[in-house]
C-alpha cells in the first residue's frame, strides 16, 4: 500500500476526491444527521484555516505550547458563560463521548466507591460505553410514553448507596426533548449524588433558541444540583469535528477527571483527556468558528433553526401515515410511520432522491422512526425537504413494508456469531442485500437498507450489538 516513491499533492488530492465520490455531502442540508452546516461558507473556511494553523501543536504538554492553553481558556470560558456559570472550570475534548467518559470518571473517583449510573433509556450510549470501560453498572429508567422525558419518580426509585452519577439529557438525541433537569438534579443532590447534564447536542443551541422565543426550561449549571455538563461545539457550534467542552461546578471535581502517572522513568504524564498526544487543530477550528460567527451570528442561526424546525414539524403532521414523536424542544425531530408507511422504506426512498434521513430502531416501547437534525442551513431547503419526505412516504406506501425473510431474526438470534468468520458473516449479510465487502470501494451505488433495519429491529438489543460489531469488522476487512 505504500508507494515506492512519494506522490505529488495534486495526485493525492485527486485520489481523495475520487474516494469521496460515494460519501454523503457535508454541505447543503440534504444530510440530516452527522454534519452541521451554517450555510455560510466563509465561516467554515475561517475554521479550516484556524484548524490548519494549530494542526501540529501537540496538546500533550501545555508548558511547551502556551498558545493552546490561551485558546482553550477562551473557548471553555465562552461555553461557561453561555451555560449559566461564568468562569466554571472545564476541559476541551475531542467530542461528546470523551466528555461523557471524563464526566463518568470524575463521578466514579469522587464517590465513596459506588458503581452505578442512573440514566434514562433515551440517554446516549456513550454513557454505556463509559460504564463498560470504567467498570460501572448502568441502571436505565423509563421515559414517559407520550413526552419521552424521564420520570423523576423512576429516577428516585433507582437511586441506591452505589449510585455515583445521575444523568439527564438536554435534549435527548432520539426525540429532541429535554428531561426535567431541575427535578432530577434536586433528587440527586438530596442523596448526595452528582448530576451530569448531557447537553452535547443542545448546549450551544438551546440558549440561542431561547433568545429566539422558544420555551426552553432551565437545564445548565445555573440549576442547583447540576455538577457537570457537556456541550459539543462541533454540533451547533458548527466547529470542525473533534470539538467538545466538559464543564464542572468546581475545580475539585474537574481534577477527578484528570489522569497522572509517575510510575515510570520517562517524561511527565498528566492528561486532562483520555488521549495523550492530540492535535490542537480541532481547538483552533472551534476557536475560529466561535470568533467568526460571534453572538449575533449564533442568534441568527438560532432564529432560522427554530423557524425551520417549526415548519418541518407542521409539515410532517400533514403527511398521511407519518407523525412526529413528542413535542421537540430543540431542533431534533423524530418521525414515526404507520402500518401503511414503513419508515425504513421511507429512508431508502429519500436516499434515492438524494437526501439522508437517519433511521432509529425501536426500543423500550418507542417505535422505529426517522431522525432529522435541523441546522442553520435547513430553512433555505425546508420546503424541498418536506416534498422529499412526502414523496418518499408515498413511494413507501406503494411498496409496502420491508419484508423480513421468514425465520431470519430467529436464525440470527440463535447463531453463535463468534463462531463465524468474517467471510461467512459477509455471505449472511449478502443474503439480505448488503454487500459489505464492497464498502469503502468508492462505488456510489447505495444499498437497500430497509430489510437490514427491519431485521435489526426484530432482534433483541444484545443481538443487535453483536451483529453491528460483525458488520464493522467485515467493512474494515
Amino acid at each position: 500500500m505504500l508507494p515506492e516513491h512519494g506522490r505529488t499533492a495534486q495526485d493525492l488530492l485527486a485520489e481523495l476526491s475520487g474516494l469521496k465520490a460515494a460519501d454523503l455531502p457535508v454541505r447543503g442540508g440534504k444530510v440530516t444527521a452527522y454534519v452541521y452546516d451554517t450555510g455560510r461558507p466563509e465561516v467554515h473556511e475561517t475554521a479550516h484555516r484556524a484548524y490548519a494553523e494549530m494542526l501540529e501543536v501537540n496538546m500533550l504538554d501545555p508548558t511547551a505550547f502556551p498558545s493552546m492553553v490561551a485558546i482553550e481558556k477562551q473557548v471553555v470560558g465562552a461555553v461557561a458563560e453561555l451555560l449559566g456559570r461564568p468562569g466554571a472550570p472545564g476541559i476541551f475534548t475531542s467530542g461528546g463521548t470523551e466528555s461523557i467518559m471524563l464526566a463518568v470518571k470524575a463521578a466514579r473517583d469522587h464517590g465513596p466507591g459506588g458503581g452505578e449510573i442512573v440514566l434514562p433509556v433515551t440517554a446516549h450510549p456513550a454513557f454505556h460505553k463509559a460504564a463498560h470501560y470504567l467498570g460501572l453498572d448502568v441502571v436505565p429508567v423509563p421515559v414517559d410514553p407520550v413526552t419521552f422525558t424521564v420520570s423523576p419518580a423512576a429516577v428516585e426509585a433507582a437511586l441506591t448507596a452505589r449510585t455515583v452519577l445521575v444523568v439527564a439529557s438536554a435534549p435527548s438525541y432520539p426525540q429532541g426533548v429535554i428531561d426535567p433537569v431541575e427535578e432530577v438534579a434536586a433528587l440527586a443532590s438530596a442523596k448526595g449524588v452528582l448530576c451530569h447534564v448531557d447537553a452535547c447536542v443542545g448546549g450551544w443551541l438551546l440558549p440561542w433558541l431561547r433568545e429566539a422565543g422558544a420555551a426552553v426550561p432551565p437545564f445548565d449549571l445555573s440549576v442547583p444540583g447540576v455538577t457537570s455538563i457537556s456541550c459539543d461545539l462541533h454540533k451547533f457550534g458548527y466547529a470542525p469535528k473533534g470539538a467538545s467542552v466538559l464543564l464542572f461546578r468546581d475545580a475539585a471535581l474537574r481534577r477527578k477527571a484528570y489522569f497522572a502517572s509517575a510510575a515510570w522513568p520517562g517524561y511527565t504524564i498528566i492528561n486532562a483527556t483520555v488521549q495523550s498526544s492530540r492535535s490542537a487543530g480541532p481547538l483552533g477550528g472551534a476557536w475560529g468558528t466561535l470568533q467568526a460567527l460571534g453572538a449575533e451570528g449564533y442568534r441568527e442561526l438560532g432564529r432560522t433553526t427554530l423557524e425551520a424546525t417549526r415548519r418541518l414539524v407542521k409539515g410532517v403532521a400533514a403527511i398521511p401515515g407519518l407523525r412526529v414523536l413528542g413535542e421537540p424542544e430543540s431542533s431534533l425531530v423524530a418521525i414515526a410511520g404507520s402500518d401503511e408507511v414503513d419508515v425504513f422504506v421511507v429512508a431508502d426512498e429519500a436516499r434515492r432522491l438524494g437526501w439522508f434521513l437517519q433511521p432509529q430502531l425501536s426500543y423500550a416501547g418507542i417505535p422505529a422512526n426517522l431522525h432529522i437534525t435541523v441546522t442553520g442551513v435547513t430553512l433555505a431547503g425546508v420546503d424541498a425537504l418536506l416534498e422529499v419526505i412526502a414523496a418518499a412516504a408515498g413511494a413507501a406506501r406503494a411498496r409496502g413494508p420491508a419484508v423480513v425473510p421468514d425465520g431470519l431474526p430467529e436464525l440470527i438470534a440463535g447463531l453463535d456469531l463468534d463462531a463465524l468468520d468474517d467471510a461467512t458473516f459477509a455471505e449472511l449479510a449478502a443474503s439480505v442485500g448488503v454487500d459489505l465487502r464492497g464498502s469503502g470501494s468508492g462505488d456510489a451505488a447505495q444499498p437497500e437498507m430497509a430489510v437490514v433495519n427491519a431485521v435489526l429491529d426484530a432482534l433483541p438489543a444484545a443481538t443487535r450489538e453483536a451483529v453491528l460489531v460483525r458488520f464493522l469488522s467485515v467493512m474494515y476487512s
